[in-house]
């Protein structure tokens, strides 16, 4: 572990916040834990939160479809989160046993979130938009236990269950309990007897708790694991980072069922006993503004995507809403163009600080945080405790000279790193350079003088500001959420009339990336614009509105290498203007 951090969790002294913040905060609200006290995440967002007087505090306002709304406080947090540990206690869940949370931004899901970390459980969240062959793969990965749903994404657990003998637990929390099918199960918590207290596991810093699945180049979906102590990371980078103060309004626009929703859509915010908003009505220009005039939001955390939605819609739409609340903006997921941050500043009086970091590192790991000038483009400077550089392609040594492009890597042991992908020992190993034969998880996550490579390229000016170049493997990042095109051809070809495919990242002017597929057709079939809506809608059903192609092309064969490989390096090259780079390896027509 970095000294910063170290020194933080010891009660070390700490340089005063650059925002301006009294160095004291983050020990008043997270700081160091109490002799006996718990390291369970569950309970330092919620239990911690009530025995330090904050009960009443709101934690949570939520708002959905239909103009639904409720808020929550503290003390509700506690007792919600109580009841989803009970009840799975009941059902006979062990601590370590994977469960996932497949549904909607409900209230129910953040309770849910907390309290299956409570009871000792590896909480599995999942964008509810996945299909059923996209939900199969990760369950099955997983040898997930149990499975918290809504009647709305049940029936794809249905058509699964019968292919996952692990999965022995259909948990369904709301809608009408006679709609059931045998062996599922209904549980309401708000309806339910209110559980005031519970007995939660004593997890230690490195007891399983968040499984996030990331998606790459080849192979299926990989599980990054966390660990209790993650926690750590993610309250230091929410307090620096996005500037939480205790009577802050936050709102993180991202789903759960991705990294940024957890560690700041749950675990930063209630651990410093943050109040936080959520949306589930999805997006509209207007309606985010209402919900920002409307909540007296102060600190907003979003994407670069909606970002250029925002301003693809204007500024005259922004006069009409009262945004005077908001003092602190940031981005994640992508990169942010350097027009959004002049547009932000002039529109909102307000810019936007870009962060970079992903599903392994857990929390954020380079960023504009309050205080330094922002380069506008740039994804900023390390955090303090972080020991961030960028190297060199093919030695892997750090490069030197300012605006070099290199791999951004980062020293191991920062608190929020991940443990390990699920049961891919020598794939975890391949992200650090310099790593012994054999070196264990555990050697690679502490030895200091490796580095953790991120697969992303970047460069370094002479201020130490780094700035994105582009991912160093062919992941499509569609709306800051990361698609594996592995997976996009798999289900391609499951297609009546695909025989081969190949998914590559296209640019687009909002969502930064969108699916574009090449195809062979079967023999019988012939390109139209109903096969095209076909494809499309099979993917569409099959994994999620996120992995569907925008645009399909027709070929009469695919580039492929000598001993036989799809050369998709070659199609993306093309698609963005790119040097094609070497093809001596490409097949002779």
């Amino acid at each position: 572990m970095t000294e910063g951090l170290r020194a933080e969790r010891q009660g070390g002294p700490r340089a005063e916040h650059q925002g301006g913040r009294a160095a004291g905060h983050l020990a008043d609200t997270t700081g160091q834990r109490e002799e006996g006290e718990l390291l369970n995440i569950g309970a330092i967002c919620s239990d911690r939160v009530c025995a330090r007087g904050h009960a009443d505090r709101v934690a949570l306002i939520w708002e959905g479809f239909g103009d639904r709304k409720a808020t929550y406080t503290f003390g509700d947090l506690k007792v919600f989160s109580n009841g989803f540990a009970q009840m799975l206690v009941d059902q006979g869940i062990a601590p370590g046993d994977r469960v996932c949370l497949f549904m909607d931004k409900i209230p129910s899901l953040y309770f849910a979130f907390l309290g299956v970390l409570k009871m000792g459980g590896v909480v599995q969240p999942l964008f509810s938009a996945f299909g059923d062959e996209s939900l199969e793969v990760r369950l099955a990965s997983a040898g997930t236990t149990a499975i918290l749903t809504t009647r709305k994404h049940v029936k794809k657990v249905r058509k699964i269950l019968d292919r996952l003998p692990d999965l022995t637990h259909v948990i369904v929390v709301e809608g009408d309990p006679s709609k059931l099918k045998d062996g599922e199960v209904f549980f309401d918590v708000e309806s339910a007897p209110r559980v005031e207290e519970f007995d939660v596991y004593r997890s230690g810093p490195e007891t399983p708790s968040v499984l996030h699945y990331t998606s790459g180049t080849t192979g299926q979906p990989k599980g990054a694991q966390h660990a209790h102590d993650s926690i750590w990371g993610q309250a230091l980078t929410t307090s620096w980072v996005l500037d939480l103060k205790e009577d802050d309004i936050y709102w993180c626009t991202a789903d759960p069922g991705w990294v940024t929703g957890t560690s700041y859509g749950i675990i930063g915010p209630w651990s410093l006993g943050v109040t936080q908003c959520v949306l589930d009505s999805g997006f509209t220009s207007a309606r985010w503004y209402q919900f920002i005039a409307d909540n007296h939001v102060t600190v907003w955390y979003s994407a670069p995507t909606a970002i250029r939605s925002l301003m693809r819609d204007g500024d005259e739409l922004v006069a009409k809403y009262d945004l005077s609340s908001l003092r602190h903006l940031a981005s994640v997921g992508e990169p942010l163009n350097a027009e959004a941050v002049v547009w932000s500043e002039k529109t909102y009086g307000l810019a936007f600080h870009d962060t970079f970091w992903q599903t392994e590192t857990g929390s954020i790991m380079i960023a504009n945080y309050p205080g330094m000038p922002i380069k506008p483009g740039s994804m900023g400077k390390p955090f303090p405790g972080i020991a961030a550089a960028v190297l060199d392609l093919k030695t892997y040594e750090p490069l030197t000279e300012p605006d070099s492009v290199g791999l951004i890597a980062f020293r191991p042991g920062w608190p929020s790193m991940f443990r390990a992908y699920l049961n891919e020992p020598a794939k975890y190993a391949s992200r650090f350079v310099g790593a012994a034969d054999g070196a264990t998880p555990d050697e690679l996550r502490t030895d200091t003088s490796l580095w953790y490579v991120s697969g992303d390229r970047s460069s370094v000016d002479a201020d130490g500001y780094f700035w994105f170049v582009g991912r160093d493997d062919d992941v499509i990042n569609t709306g800051g959420h990361l698609v594996g095109p592995f997976e996009i051809e798999s289900a391609l070809v499951e297609h009546e009339a695909v025989a081969e495919a190949a998914a590559v990242g296209k640019p687009d002017a909002v969502n930064m990336e969108v699916v574009k597929a090449f195809v062979t057709l079967k023999p019988g079939f012939e390109p139209s614009g109903d096969l095209e809506l076909s494809i499309m809608n099979f993917i569409r059903k099959k994994l999620s509105p996120l992995a569907m192609p925008q645009e399909i092309e027709y070929k009469d064969k695919l580039p492929r290498t000598r001993s036989g490989k799809i050369l998709r390096r070659y199609l993306r090259a093309i698609e963005w203007g790119e040097d094609v780079g070497d093809l001596s390896t490409l097949e002779d027509d």
